[in-house]
């Protein structure tokens, strides 16, 4: 099992003592000896196909535009691929381009065919993780310390601008703009990211990301809706200690956000949290054959087409971190995914496998 030290003043400091949040705090990067065992060429194909020469990753499935998560996921896996020149890109266009003039976070999303590309500088706090984590793994990985400081102060940015209190638990938003209304808080569960959590931790000996961790565990017990008692893309935290709700604005699914959900958890050492539970039931589910992309939380309705290779290589993953690590986990090759999001599933799997040990078929 692949893991790095909890740092002693934080595992004191905090009220997490048991032992799957401290897994998640521990789970935070690889040993540069682990990257050999990284599939090269499967990162190669994935950089073929997807990061432009500039640096900028590619929405392939989507008009092609670029997405922070995007760019952070890029940062990762190049640092895990130990590719330090696209690496470099990566970073290079991420700063150029998303980067707020105003603070450290990121526009969440680059257009090339609109004026302005940056037609919304709204971040999206995901990304922001993502980015921040992956110039960590890079500082780690090449003993940068620039890049470390630069994590440092994303993450410090994500708190100054998306931390709040509701129901009492501390929470991120999942922008600084715009989720937050008299009917309450809107927040994305994906955007609960332990590991993510986890690499920040250590960088930022006494911030609140321990805190963090838990309520966002905490909240993932109760957010789950439907007949399988799935995660929802979305979800509405009214004030006070009202039910969560699904809100309206978002069709109420288990979706292609909601999918990261057991990933992030069983990654974290949580493959035993009710949210995975409920998404392993559904996949395994036997009235289909294959697990159909998404299902209606209201209704019951599944998608009339199936889940990508990526989000059945997540359902592999969880699968095997359930059975206490007993089979292997099969890992599609990047060229199975017909597009960028599918692509990057998969690479997140091979990536989580390295980090917790779990054998790859």
């Amino acid at each position: 099992m692949l893991r790095t030290a909890v740092n002693t003043r934080f595992a004191r400091s905090t009220n997490i003592g048991r032992r799957p949040v401290l897994a998640a705090l521990a789970a935070t990067c690889l040993a540069p000896s682990k990257t050999q065992a990284v599939t090269l060429l499967e990162w190669r194909i994935f950089a073929e196909r997807f990061v432009a020469p500039n640096g900028r990753v590619i929405d392939t499935g989507n008009a092609g535009v670029s997405h922070s998560e995007g760019q952070g996921w890029g940062l990762m896996l190049a640092a895990v691929a130990g590719d330090r020149p696209t690496f470099e890109n990566i970073r290079g266009w991420t700063r150029e381009v998303l980067q707020h003039r105003q603070d450290r976070l990121h526009a969440w999303r680059f257009r090339p065919d609109a004026t302005p590309a940056i037609d919304d500088p709204n971040n999206a706090t995901d990304g922001d993780l993502y980015i921040a984590w992956g110039l960590l793994l890079g500082a780690e990985r090449w003993r940068e310390v620039a890049w470390r400081q630069e994590a440092v102060a994303i993450g410090r940015d994500i708190l100054r601008l998306t931390l709040r209190r509701a129901q009492g638990q501390a929470l991120l938003l999942p922008g600084a703009a715009g989720f937050e209304s008299a009917e309450g808080m809107v927040l994305n569960p994906s955007y609960i990211a332990l590991p993510a959590f986890a690499a920040l931790a250590r960088a930022m000996p006494g911030a609140p990301w321990p805190t963090l961790a838990q309520d966002g565990t905490n909240l993932l017990r109760r957010a789950r809706f439907g007949a399988w008692g799935l995660s929802p893309d979305w979800v509405l935290v009214p004030p006070g200690g009202a039910a969560l709700r699904l809100p309206q604005r978002w069709p109420p699914r288990f979706s292609f956000d909601a999918v990261r959900v057991p990933l992030l958890l069983a990654w974290a050492g949580e493959q035993n949290h009710p949210a995975v539970t409920a998404a392993a039931a559904f996949w395994s589910d036997s009235r289909w054959r294959e697990p159909p992309a998404y299902v209606d939380l209201v209704t019951g309705e599944p998608a009339n087409f199936q889940a990508s290779p990526g989000v059945r290589a997540i359902a592999s993953f969880v699968m095997a971190r359930r059975s206490g690590n007993a089979f292997a986990v099969a890992i599609p090759s990047v060229n199975d995914s017909r597009d960028y999001y599918s692509a990057s599933l998969t690479m997140l799997v091979r990536f989580a496998c390295l980090a917790t040990g779990t054998p790859v078929g």
